[in-house]
């Protein structure tokens, strides 16, 4: 069956008439009976009953006439939003973040861009670094805010900031009081991390090891803001990212010394297409202000 003459076809059920289908078509007569003719044979069955001037659908017809509208409808639909997709912003856009960056960077912010782009469909999901690259491989996600650096082969990173790690203390803690502090100095502190998988632990205990901080695990959790109150009622100490300081109610947070960065940027799969949403979300991204 061709689009044309399903739209013949719907165009005789709907006027009754050959010759008012085909004006309305824009054809010939004779051209569209024959198109309706090719597709009696291919249905096998007449459509219409010919009766004088008045044409009745037999029962293959009735049947036939639903299903054609609908594809018409869906055709129709299909043509709208792709002349849409090329006259402005529109479409899908699904971006995962990693916990540590959407609650205290992107959040906030994202509205900004819905305002910019009202007729992109976005769609947020929150996991783990290894559980967005999984997902930018298989499609689910077309791109995700992460801390860098990823090894993938068939992943494209683009680095948007550096962001300095702090340390969250208790107000009364011996170290709350001095404006920055030696990664050393936590050497035999309780420290409160986040869970393995998550990239910012990685971050911590690289710049620990790398100062020789030997301090010791006596929490862990997927949420950093389940480390806050602990914090500030003194069972230990952490270190944040910049960006989650303000939330860190009841604590100190004090710059380090020698500081310590993280590297924030986003990340897409290199063999899918980059829609026009994408790259809009991307250069929206880079204009944003950070830590």
């Amino acid at each position: 069956m061709e689009l044309n003459q399903l739209r013949y076809f719907c165009a005789v059920a709907r006027t009754g008439s050959f010759t008012k289908a085909a004006e309305q078509e824009g054809v010939a007569q004779p051209s569209l009976s024959q198109q309706i003719r090719k597709l009696e044979d291919e249905v096998g069955s007449p459509l219409f009953e010919r009766l004088g001037r008045n044409n009745r659908l037999t029962p293959y017809g009735e049947t036939l006439l639903p299903e054609a509208e609908a594809i018409l409808r869906q055709v129709a639909e299909a043509e709208f939003r792709l002349s849409a997709l090329k006259q402005g912003v529109q479409g899908r856009l699904r971006v995962g973040v990693i916990p540590t960056i959407l609650p205290y960077w992107l959040a906030p912010r994202i509205g900004g861009f819905l305002e910019l782009f009202p007729d992109v469909d976005l769609h947020l999901t929150e996991a783990t670094t290894a559980r967005l690259i999984e997902a930018l491989q298989t499609g689910e996600l077309d791109t995700a805010v992460v801390s860098l650096p990823i090894q993938s082969p068939d992943i494209v990173c683009s680095e948007l900031f550096r962001e300095s790690l702090c340390l969250v203390v208790g107000e009364g803690h011996p170290l709350a009081g001095g404006p920055a502090v030696r990664l050393k100095e936590l050497t035999s502190e309780r420290m409160l991390l986040l869970r393995e998988g998550h990239c910012l632990r990685d971050d911590v205990l690289t710049a620990c090891t790398r100062a020789r901080a030997e301090f010791v695990s006596v929490f862990e959790t997927d949420q950093i803001a389940s480390i806050f109150p602990l914090v500030a009622s003194g069972f230990g100490v952490s270190l944040i990212p910049a960006m989650a300081a303000g939330h860190a109610e009841g604590c100190r947070a004090v710059p380090l010394e020698r500081a310590s960065f993280r590297r924030i940027g986003y990340l897409r799969a290199g063999h899918h297409f980059v829609s026009q949403p994408m790259k809009e979300f991307f250069a929206w991204l880079r204009k944003l202000d950070h830590p």
